[in-house]
């Protein structure tokens, strides 16, 4: 007995369980070293990397809705690669389309990760990426006001650009947080609305400080159609009813807090510049509306495309658009296959965050996050945010994890109808089998 019981109360250490905290840890890593961005390669290289390899050595799946995304990057960067040759030695190109490609397999490797053990792992990164958002938005605040030591560091022009190299990457990067701390704030526990609240308060000043155009554009746009889709998806009639006060609500105590901002004299003039549409640099044949118009009519007479830089040689500055810049750095393969990848991602997105699963309201939020992103490419280069490669991989992993989920049918239940009467009619019998992601049960289930 006394043997049988000290067996009994010794320590086992599961190399499988080992190897999870591990894959949770790197996956947390990653997401928070998204904000800090100061060179290329950055930390979010390093981070990202690691998990790669820690996922690939510990066993990854690639599954048969994977197999388009693959293709599409694969073709994509094919195109930036081909256009890179003439221009290969000149500084930083291979540099650019090595991070390209980087990049791309991020998205695929979030796609692969996400896809399995879909809640607990969207967890695990979502809080990653959101402690980086909360400390890039303290950063950014108190740098502004001159509150922190070598604030000129965190600067650009005047604005906000905390951790970031450029204020326009900010507040874009602050946006699927922002939208996660509202749905926080909608679950209408007191703990939750006073976090969330805090959350997308921090989050909000930031953006504004950003003084970024497309960003506030981005936060208000991807928020209005993130919290009409939790409306639209809610079927009890009490918490549409909650969602439409507590919005209302929080708009106005958000307003009151911007207003109080814009009373500071230093952001109530840099904002009222800033949010004037009569810009310099977009005006003009020249100016980037105008480049657009003539980098288009250049992409049809260059079938291979120009190179990374290659653009700027022969315009005042770079396209200030994904989608043009695609064209120049990837020929019509790479343009083609770019627009492509935003399109798909958007389509299989959408269907898989509309699943009635568990981490809905995650893929409702890097949806409405990642077609504002999409619309901003118009306007500003976002091929290399390292968030919107991000957005796209949790799109496509949430999408073939939903797929994957099933409906339960109780033993209880079964036990009491007959097998016939306990199958739901309007959906295929193949289709039923148990709720859960098939990628695993909780210990309580088993």
């Amino acid at each position: 007995m006394p043997a049988a019981a000290a067996v009994s109360s010794a320590y086992v250490i599961s190399p499988a369980r080992t190897v999870e905290k591990l894959r949770h840890l790197m996956l947390w890593l990653t997401g928070f070293s998204g904000a800090f961005v100061f060179t290329e390669p950055s930390p979010y290289e390093v981070f990202a990397s690691a998990a790669i390899f820690v996922f690939f050595a510990s066993g990854l799946a690639l599954r048969r809705g994977h197999i388009p995304l693959f293709a599409i990057l694969v073709t994509y960067c094919f195109g930036l690669t081909i256009a890179m040759i003439p221009v290969v030695t000149e500084s930083k190109t291979a540099l650019w389309v090595a991070v390209s490609w980087f990049l791309a397999a991020t998205t695929l490797f979030f796609a692969c990760v996400i896809a399995e053990d879909t809640e607990r792992r969207l967890r695990v990164l979502m809080r990653g990426y959101m402690t980086a958002a909360i400390i890039a938005s303290l950063i950014a605040i108190l740098a502004y006001f001159r509150a922190l030591p070598g604030a000129d560091s965190f600067l650009l022009y005047g604005r906000a650009k905390a951790t970031f190299n450029d204020p326009n990457v900010l507040g874009p990067f602050l946006v699927l947080p922002g939208l996660l701390a509202i749905r926080r704030a909608l679950s209408f526990r007191l703990k939750d609305l006073v976090i969330g609240g805090a959350q997308v308060s921090v989050i909000a000043v930031a953006i504004l400080l950003s003084f970024s155009r497309g960003a506030w554009g981005h936060f208000a746009g991807s928020a209005a159609l993130f919290i009409g889709l939790l409306f639209v998806v809610s079927n009890d009639p009490r918490e549409r009813a909650r969602i439409v006060g507590a919005t209302f609500a929080g708009l106005v105590a958000l307003g009151l807090l911007i207003l109080a901002l814009l009373s500071m004299k230093g952001v109530g003039t840099l904002f009222s510049e800033r949010a004037s549409l009569d810009q310099s640099y977009d005006m003009g044949q020249l100016g980037r509306f105008g480049r657009h118009v003539l980098g288009f009519q250049l992409a049809l007479d260059t079938p291979w495309g120009l190179g990374p830089f290659q653009f700027a040689k022969i315009f005042p500055e770079d396209p200030h658009n994904v989608y043009l810049n695609a064209f120049m750095t990837g020929g019509w393969t790479g343009g083609i296959t770019y627009i492509l990848f935003v399109v798909m991602t958007l389509w299989v997105g959408l269907k898989g965050a509309l699943r009635a699963t568990p981490w809905r309201p995650v893929l409702l939020a890097a949806w409405a996050t990642f077609i504002a992103v999409a619309a901003e490419g118009a306007i500003i280069d976002t091929d290399h945010w390292r968030h919107y490669w991000l957005l796209a991989g949790l799109l496509w992993g949430g999408a073939v994890a939903a797929s994957r989920y099933r409906v339960e049918i109780t033993h209880k239940s079964v036990e009491k109808k007959p097998r016939a009467a306990a199958e739901p009619s309007l959906q295929r019998k193949e289709r039923i089998t148990i709720v859960r992601a098939l990628s695993g049960l909780s210990p309580a289930s088993r």
